[in-house]
């Protein structure tokens, strides 16, 4: 589960860049739409993941915020509490159940997620099979289909209505689908710094990729 909230958190920075205008499909084209001249973004989510075989989906609701181009802020606050902030340099994922952080280096989170080829669409061409999938659920839809040899997801579906980004749904390899729902975008808004600034609270135990911290010899 940390695994998952990871990568879609650090999915979400990609909306934090402009895209490139071009030629495209509805969904498409209302994609470069959302995400022209943005800067900041500010939000709400509801989540659903289903492991299948039945049993019901979990659900989980919050608020999102990011900043061009790689700061990330994603607070679920319902059903339970868990911070993911990613700095520019690192993302940090807190579960005050558990009293623990975890630490891992961005641009290697980045790697995994699936919409950060976005800021860039030639590689998004080359990494992955992107189609439209139509209108459905009052949605048009985008799907992107890794060309990995080993993907870290079966695909990933954005749903786009007049207004942008209204649903993003991912399939892993084991068949689990997350469903995430947003509402609320203010874009552009200022949003302070310190919310993108992680201090572990005393206390926690931090494990994973912590910053180097260098000091400068004392001299006589």
């Amino acid at each position: 589960m940390k695994r998952l909230l990871l990568v879609l958190a650090t999915a979400m920075l990609a909306l934090g860049l402009s895209a490139h205008a071009q030629t495209a499909g509805p969904a498409r084209a209302r994609l470069n739409a959302f995400a022209r001249d943005l800067h900041s973004l500010s939000g709400r989510f509801q989540q659903a993941l289903s492991g299948g075989e039945g049993q019901p989906p979990k659900a989980s609701s919050g608020t999102l915020a990011l900043q061009a181009p790689r700061q990330f802020r994603w607070e679920t606050t319902a059903p339970y509490k868990q911070t993911i902030v990613a700095d520019g340099s690192r993302v940090w994922l807190y579960d005050p159940e558990l009293e623990q952080v975890t630490v891992r280096v961005q641009s290697t989170e980045e790697s995994h997620s699936p919409l950060t080829v976005l800021t860039d669409l030639k590689q998004m061409d080359r990494d992955f099979k992107v189609s439209e999938q139509g209108e459905h659920d009052g949605l048009v839809w985008l799907r992107l289909t890794s060309a990995a040899k080993d993907p870290q997801f079966d695909y990933a579906d954005l749903g786009f209505d007049a207004s942008g980004l209204a649903r993003m749904r991912f399939r892993d390899q084991l068949g689990a689908v997350t469903d995430i729902r947003f509402s609320g975008w203010q874009r552009n808004i200022e949003i302070p710094p310190a919310s993108f600034n992680f201090v572990p609270p005393k206390g926690a135990d931090v494990i994973g990729d912590l910053p180097v911290i260098t000091t400068q010899p004392i001299k006589d």
